[in-house]
């Protein structure tokens, strides 16, 4: 059982497993805006995607007091000016996971939600963004635009969302920038979470797993912090995380003597 993960429960899974990117990416955030005295408690979130990953994000932003303001697809993104309630985080999960409709019916059913075609999710004022659909949505343009609308914490949820300018300019303004090889670690989190169970022969509860994805969360941030710091980038996390990770596999090739 070991060898594979995201097995079913009841063959040798682990819970939390589906959760796991879209929590971890907002664990992550929320340790970024603990370095600026702030939290989730009343910021407006913009989510990209209405997958897996968007909508776990979705849900741990709800439970941490935000107000996420949209969703999207490869149609078009809707926007709730005053946040999506449990009602229609549920509707969303209905939606995207039965009937595998389109983001576009959530306009039809609640009258708060306002939908826009394209992809222009990241025009709507925010104060975090989480982008969580594709690789390269989020370009130069579309970071000088959430800049210019307030937002200063972009935490990646999907792989590779931001293109090199979009991450160039977010790590020149200096605002909390959360690139998506540190930040989108919580799957792989619980990945190593449930082969340990497996090995173990033990089944942790959804409180067990999730407690120890968010101080997995917390110990990324912190590498982050302290090796950007030790070379001279400090609030730099595209350093910290970049040499952190290359630095824990070379000390171990070369403990190994495989260098």
């Amino acid at each position: 059982e070991g060898v594979l993960t995201g097995k079913g429960i009841k063959w040798g899974g682990s819970l939390i497993r589906p959760e796991a990117t879209g929590y971890g990416a907002v664990y992550f955030a929320e340790e970024m805006l603990k370095t600026r005295g702030e939290s989730f408690e009343g910021k407006r979130v913009a989510i990209s995607g209405s997958g897996n990953v968007a909508q776990y994000a979705a849900e741990k932003c709800l439970a941490l007091g935000a107000k996420v303001v949209t969703f999207s697809d490869s149609s078009g993104y809707i926007v709730v000016e005053d946040g999506v309630d449990e009602k229609m985080w549920d509707e969303v999960m209905e939606l995207k996971n039965i009937r595998r409709g389109r983001i576009r019916e959530l306009a039809d059913t609640f009258p708060t939600v306002s939908y826009h075609e394209g992809t222009g999710v990241w025009n709507v004022p925010c104060d975090v963004a989480l982008p969580c659909a594709t690789q390269n949505e989020l370009d130069g343009d579309d970071a000088a635009t959430l800049l210019d609308n307030g937002c200063f914490v972009v935490s990646e949820g999907a792989n590779m969302p931001s293109t090199p300018d979009a991450v160039d300019l977010f790590v020149d303004r200096k605002i909390l920038y959360g690139p998506g090889k540190a930040a989108n670690a919580g799957g792989v989190a619980v990945s190593g979470l449930e082969m340990s169970q497996n090995s173990m022969r033990l089944s942790w509860t959804r409180e067990e797993v999730d407690a120890k994805l968010d101080d997995i969360m917390c110990r990324i941030h912190s590498a982050c912090v302290t090796t950007a710091e030790e070379y001279d980038r400090p609030g730099n996390y595209v350093v910290g995380a970049n040499i952190a990770g290359f630095l824990k596999v070379a000390d171990a090739m070369m403990e190994q003597g495989l260098v």
